[in-house]
This record gives C-alpha cells, structure tokens and sequence, in this order.
C-alpha cells in the first residue's frame, strides 16, 4: 500500500456545513495532499445506546493533492463511485441485524466523526487518522415544539414547525415495530407540516400484542390533529408505512377528514389483526409458514408469502380504496423482501380506475428496499422485529435505495403540499 508522509498541520478535512440537520447533504473536501495519494475515509456513529455504525471508502487526490466527494468517485470500500454522501449512507452496524434510529430527535443531533487515513489499508484501526472532523446531523430545527399527546385514547407526539401557522397538517405512522417512533415526523416538521406522530400499539398503556385494531382510534386522531388551532383545515394527510400503510389506507377509505395519504412499502389488505370500524369488521390474511423463505443469515423473506389478490373472495377482503375522496401516492422499493408492495399498489390504482378514479399514483424504485427513510439514512437490510423470534430481511441495494430514499422525500413533501395546501380552496 501507498503510504506517504508530509509534514504535520498541512491535510485539512472540512465538512460543510458541520451542523445540520439530517436530511441535508454535507461538502467533504479534504485539501494538503500529494497529487494522486490514496487516501481511506472512514465515518463513525454511536446511536444512543451504544451501537456502533461505521463506513469506509478510498479515494485518490488529484493533481492539486485535494480530494472533493462531490466530483471524486470512490475506488474501493462500501461504495464505489461519485456519492457526495457515500459514508452517511453506508453506514453499517458492528453487530448483525440492528437498525439505526433516532430516539431523542429535539436535544441531541446524531454525531458522526470522519477520519482520514494516510493509506487505504483496512486492516490497522489502530493507527492515527491524519485528520479527523466531527459532524452534526439534527432531527429539529431552532423554535420547533415537541407536544407529547395523551388526549382520551390517543398516544403520541405532536411536533409543531416555529411560526404561527396553521400549517398542513399530517399524522405519521409507522409499522409493525410498535412503538412511538418520531424521527421522520420531527424532520417533516422542519419543512413546515404539523405533523403527528402517532404510536397505535406497544406504548405506554396501549395494548403491547392487540387481538383487533380500532379505526376509530386513528378518526379520533384525525379529529386531534383537525382541531389543533396551528393545522390547516379542512383536511390532513397520512404518511404510512409498511404495517402503518394499512391504516392509512384504511383511513383514506373510509374517513373524509384524510385527503392526501402516503403509503410506502404496505400491503393493500389487512394482515394477521382484524381492524374494525363501528359495526364492520375487516378480516385479516394470516401467515402461511410454508410460504416463508429463510435467507442464509437466518432472516426471514416474507415477501413471497402473499395473498392472491385475482381471487374474487380475496378482492372482497382487500380495502375499499375505490372509497376513497383524497390522493393516494404508493412508494415502492422493487427490492422489498418483505411484502410484494408493487402488486399490491398496482392492484390498488387498477381498482381505483376500474372505479372511474385517476386519484392514485405509484412511484417505483428499482433496487430499493422495504424501509424507506429519509435522506442518508443508513440501509437496513435487515433487522429484529417485536412480533418475530428470526430477524426480518427488508432487501435493498444499498446505492439505489440510497437514491430511492433522498428522491422519494422530495416527492413526499411535494405531495402533501399540492393536496394538502390546496385542500382549502378546493373543499
């Protein structure tokens, strides 16, 4: 390996801007080096208990010694290639089957220090990095709030963009790893929503393992967030998620408060719990063990354990999505090992217009997983779950879901912005 020495005080590493928050890209130019000297960066997190995530990549200085990640591919390491946020988004634990999340999103950012090695040996941690910088990536901005809900049923936190507002309002849901999870709702906050992170099961005094779900639950926190003196009326949306998407589903069906909904990665039928609504009971599609794949690690792939949805009695037990009044905008990672979420929101759009309704839209990623984050956030490939002894394997190419996610966000709030914002003219 190519290793050189230069005098001390002469690299500097800058990362720009060194603070900000999470869905932001960042510069990292390094400047002092000998004209075409290999170089290896490596990122390094701890999330909040401990866990380590790291990432490493390889580059050559150019003719002036300076190596910019904005225009200088990669040669070697997790990722290949020009990828400006190559190490954010390639992080990777140091113990199998975890996956990163922000719990604390108001009083402390994610801390992620960058090293730079004199050589591209991958071998000896133990050296000293030539230069190092430590970067900031928050979940809230100055002036944000936080609420915590415990309103009647409802269970939840309220984050509350800085300004009087009102603002569109939106609730986010997220699947079945229970919960109050609030990363996503905190940053969709900082681009000006209302957004209600909404925990339906495994939080406080809600049910840990529910034999039925209430869609009466997820009306009375429409009518909540409705309400709130700082939400635009008349209508929210929904952003949903793997388990989350068929409430959102549910509730674009059946409730009018919900005029623009996001589903990502979810099935268009209830899965293993019944869900009700006053009088009607929607059945759920169990699992079928036989049907279950075991990928070489041990995790399991679900995604080809699927209901038929040709079948006429099947199509009696899908949502009614042809019910519903609102927008519905399907995201799909066409790697998903988790559910055939493609067929699934084809299935969806081709009943909305065997139904004469043109109010459904897919955006597909090829070689995306099943959780789709926000921007440079690391690929989980897979990860334990509550309801489940075996991890769980999501799937994903790590470059592409990395651009899948930082489009898919763009398009997210676009979204919400065209039906949310003109919901009031228009109703």
């Amino acid at each position: 390996m190519e290793t050189l020495q230069k005098p001390a005080g002469q690299v500097k590493l800058t990362v720009t801007p060194v603070s900000d928050l999470a869905d932001r890209p960042v510069h990292v130019r390094v400047t002092g080096l000998h004209p075409t000297q290999l170089v290896m960066f490596k990122a390094s997190l701890k999330d909040e208990r401990g866990n380590l995530f790291q990432s490493r990549a390889v580059y050559r200085a150019n003719s002036a010694g300076e190596v910019d990640l904005q225009q200088d591919p990669s040669l070697g390491g997790d990722y290949m290639g020009v990828h400006p946020m190559g190490l954010f988004w390639s992080l990777k634990p140091e113990k199998a089957f975890l996956r990163l999340t922000k719990r604390d999103v108001m009083n402390r950012p994610f801390q992620v220090t960058l090293d730079l090695y004199d050589s591209a040996s991958f071998q000896d941690d133990s050296r000293q990095p030539r230069a190092s910088q430590i970067t900031e990536r928050w979940f809230s901005c100055p002036g944000m709030q936080r609420v915590p809900i415990s309103e009647g049923r409802l269970r939840g936190a309220l984050f509350l963009p800085p300004g009087e507002g009102p603002f569109p309002g939106v609730i986010d849901l997220f699947g079945g790893i229970g919960g109050l999870v609030e990363f996503r709702a905190s940053l969709l906050a900082t681009h000006g929503f209302a957004v209600l992170a909404l925990a339906y099961f495994a939080y406080e005094d809600l049910p840990k393992y529910p034999r039925e779900f209430d869609l009466e639950y997820f009306e009375e926190a429409a009518n909540f967030l409705l309400a709130h003196s700082k939400v635009q009326k008349p209508g929210i949306g929904v952003l949903s998620a793997s388990k989350g998407t068929e409430f959102g589903l549910a509730m674009a069906s059946y409730l009018k408060q919900v005029v623009a909904t996001v589903c990502i990665n979810g099935p268009v039928t209830i899965s293993n719990i019944p869900l009700r609504y006053k009088d009607l009971v929607m059945k759920p599609f169990g699992i079928s063990a036989e049907r279950v794949q075991v990928h070489p690690s041990g995790g399991l792939i679900f995604r080809h354990h699927e209901t038929n949805l040709q079948e006429e009695q099947n199509q009696q037990r899908a949502l009614p999505v042809e019910k519903a009044q609102g927008h519905i905008l399907f995201i799909i990672g066409e790697n998903d090992e988790c559910v055939n979420s493609r067929r699934h929101a084809e299935y969806a759009v081709d009943r909305l217009k065997k139904h004469g309704k043109n109010n459904g839209r897919i955006l597909l990623y090829p070689g995306a997983g099943h959780l789709l984050e926000p921007p440079y956030a690391p690929l989980c490939y897979a990860s334990g779950h509550l309801s489940f002894p075996c991890p769980l394997i999501w799937g994903g190419d790590t470059i592409l879901h990395a651009a899948a996610q930082e489009h898919s966000w763009g398009e997210i709030q676009k979204f919400f912005r065209q039906h949310l914002v003109l919901s009031r003219s228009k109703l």
